[in-house]
């Protein structure tokens, strides 16, 4: 069963006139690690957010578990976690107090809500800092906060926009280690990120997009061996986009 069904989807600003995503079509299985590789400016951060419900197609036809946002929009949202690029979290509350709220809009709440909240503490090695304002939390903490808020409920779904931008590589570990253990309990993944050796290791299918559009999709592997000489995935992105330096945030 696919987890997400992308059909000729489009995304386009002043009056259809700049196509930011243009017959953008792929599938992703349940319990797929799905990767959107590309460079600044390529639409990844747009495909995930129409993905997720942030942005509304142009046009296209968007699945998610079988079921459209036009008349599933609620349902949808209870299936699906989402962890942003920026970090979505209240700099004046405490850690704990920000996982409350996250976890209150997915009705958890009570004994529930808490114990969810202190084993995610828990295993992101912040139980002692629960009652620290975030804005005391360095950039690796807070990241770890960021992916919490988007998982205590437990979603069919993840979307992750580079989630390990700006850590070091402890938190890295970390958060790397979280997303697979969700992804083997059966949570599909659809994730973005410039770092193109954790997107080999971590994905199990990706799709390089350029400009709008699917430009190749396969298994790391197959797509390292579709390009004559390229040793890693790094090497198959250069190929398909070229090496011009972009200045597209």
């Amino acid at each position: 069963m696919n987890a997400i069904e992308c059909q000729n989807l489009t995304k386009s600003y002043d009056h259809k006139k700049t196509f930011v995503i243009k017959d953008f079509s792929l599938d992703v299985k349940k319990g797929e690690v799905f990767g959107l590789l590309g460079p600044n400016g390529a639409g990844k951060t747009t495909s995930i957010s129409m993905m997720c419900g942030l942005l509304s197609p142009t046009s296209g036809k968007l699945l998610v578990s079988g079921l459209n946002y036009g008349d599933n929009r609620s349902a949808i949202q209870k299936k699906i976690g989402v962890v942003p690029q920026e970090y979505a979290l209240y700099p004046t509350l405490t850690a704990y107090e920000n996982l409350s709220f996250f976890g209150s809009l997915y009705n958890l709440k009570g004994n529930d809500l808490k114990s969810r909240i202190e084993l995610g503490l828990e295993k992101v090695n912040l139980l002692d800092y629960k009652n620290r304002p975030i804005k005391d939390f360095s950039g690796g903490m807070k990241r770890r906060i960021n992916l919490l808020t988007g998982i205590l409920h437990q979603p069919e779904i993840l979307f992750l926009d580079e989630p390990t931008v700006g850590v070091d590589i402890q938190s890295k570990e970390v958060i790397i280690s979280i997303l697979n253990d969700l992804n083997q309990k059966g949570t599909t993944i659809v994730y973005t990120s410039h770092h193109l050796n954790e997107a080999e290791n971590f994905c199990t299918q990706i799709a390089i997009i350029d400009k709008g559009k699917i430009l190749a999709e396969g298994s790391p592997e197959n797509l390292i061996h579709q390009v004559e000489g390229a040793q890693n995935l790094e090497e198959v992105l250069l190929e398909l986009t070229g090496n011009q330096i972009r200045n597209d945030a």
